[in-house]
């Protein structure tokens, strides 16, 4: 079992190299522990902690208002998952965003694509159920945890992680409205979720192609502007973020992205559609697509420990292999723990899949995820990551 300190989470303090927000003298001044000490407890980094310390950050914490004293210290600690879907289970609030699009023939109403909502449910059922093991956690709890009853054993004082609260927002899709209400709806969305305190998690579903969320997380979490290409980059390693979208459309105007276009930069314009990765040695991979036998997908999640919030980025190129996604959630979320990269208090899983449809002996229904593929899941590398965030 794994403990996370959670001083950020309690004063809502989120590290930004571009503010200053004087939390740490706050704390030096009150306690007289030093910078580097209340820094490394700010990022979950500190190996230990000794009873003083942790009684005088106790008492900032009442003096200021952060908690009352009967929640010290167990407040300042949490449990760490230790898979893939425990990482989603064990936050309080979960929070879904989709892209929505709309039809000029039906003025009252937009959608969802099908393809997203499968997605959608097959996260649900992985938080709700941990992939399906919960069931076997509570078989396999030894007598002294469980207490007898007229209808036999009944869990005690194990409960299987669950979120409190689940949400779903809803943005537009880019092309769905103008860039600026596209931008602004997405922009409200993101600064809402990271305006909430405590524990949490926002899932977006789709690509930048459907989700401007998507966009604003990826931008976020490398340190750079969203919705300004990249395009014209000297060199591809210039890039900020390690993977990207080439559009599938030939000579067709897409809005400004940090992690999609039609040219890795200047000199590189591969023709193929897909996700790109920059592998370890500085070249780019393609998870390559077609319309016949090839599909690419990725996953993204950031989690920064200290402050107990998650930032997860998901979906298919295209309707199919958000499809074939679901699936791969459902027989092998192993594959995505644990994260590829971990330093400054964040972790950061980092993976994009390719798919090889085989031939199907009967039409496929856009009702259910009928696809058979073999698929291949490869970690981006974490020296592609590493060398691009700000230390």
């Amino acid at each position: 079992m794994k403990f996370s300190f959670r001083l950020a989470e309690l004063l809502n303090h989120s590290p930004d190299p571009k503010k200053r927000p004087g939390t740490i003298k706050a704390i030096c001044d009150f306690t007289g522990l030093d910078r580097h000490q209340v820094s490394s407890l700010l990022k979950n980094e500190a190996k230990y902690i000794p009873l003083s310390a942790l009684a005088q950050v106790c008492d900032f914490l009442i003096k200021h208002g952060y908690a009352e004293a009967n929640q010290l210290p167990g407040a300042l600690f949490a449990v760490e998952p230790e898979n893939f879907w425990e990482l989603l289970a064990r936050r309080k609030r979960v929070e879904m965003c989709l892209g929505i699009r709309a039809d000029e023939n039906w003025a009252e109403g937009a959608w969802v694509v099908a393809s997203d909502t499968i997605l959608q449910g097959q996260l649900l059922t992985g938080i709700s159920t941990l992939g399906g093991t919960a069931k076997y956690r509570q078989q396999d709890l030894s007598r002294d945890m469980v207490s007898l009853s007229g209808d036999g054993y009944l869990m005690r004082d194990t409960p299987i992680p669950q979120p409190e609260d689940l949400f779903q927002t809803l943005v537009w899709a880019p092309g769905q409205a103008d860039d600026e209400e596209v931008h602004r709806r997405g922009h409200e969305v993101y600064s809402s979720f990271q305006a909430v305190d405590g524990d949490k998690a926002l899932i977006s579903l789709g690509s930048i192609r459907s989700n401007p969320v998507i966009e604003l997380g990826l931008a976020s979490a490398f340190n750079t502007e969203p919705f300004i290409s990249q395009d014209e980059v000297e060199d591809p390693s210039q890039r900020a973020i390690p993977i990207y979208l080439r559009h599938r459309e030939k000579n067709a105007q897409f809005p400004g992205s940090c992690c999609g276009g039609d040219q890795l930069s200047k000199s590189y314009a591969p023709e193929t559609p897909g996700f790109y990765y920059e592998k370890e040695d500085g070249s780019w991979g393609c998870c390559k697509w077609d319309e016949t036998t090839y599909e690419p997908a990725y996953l993204i999640y950031v989690y920064h420990e200290s402050q107990g919030r998650l930032e997860m980025m998901l979906g298919g190129y295209s309707g199919r292999g958000t499809r074939l996604l679901a699936k791969t959630l459902s027989s092998r979320p192993e594959e995505f723990w644990p994260p590829v990269y971990t330093g400054n208090g964040t972790q950061i899983g980092a993976y994009v899949i390719q798919y090889e449809l085989k031939k199907q002996k009967k039409a496929r229904s856009v009702l259910v995820a009928d696809y058979s593929a073999t698929t291949k899941i490869i970690p981006i590398d974490p020296k592609a990551i590493q060398r691009r965030l700000t230390v």
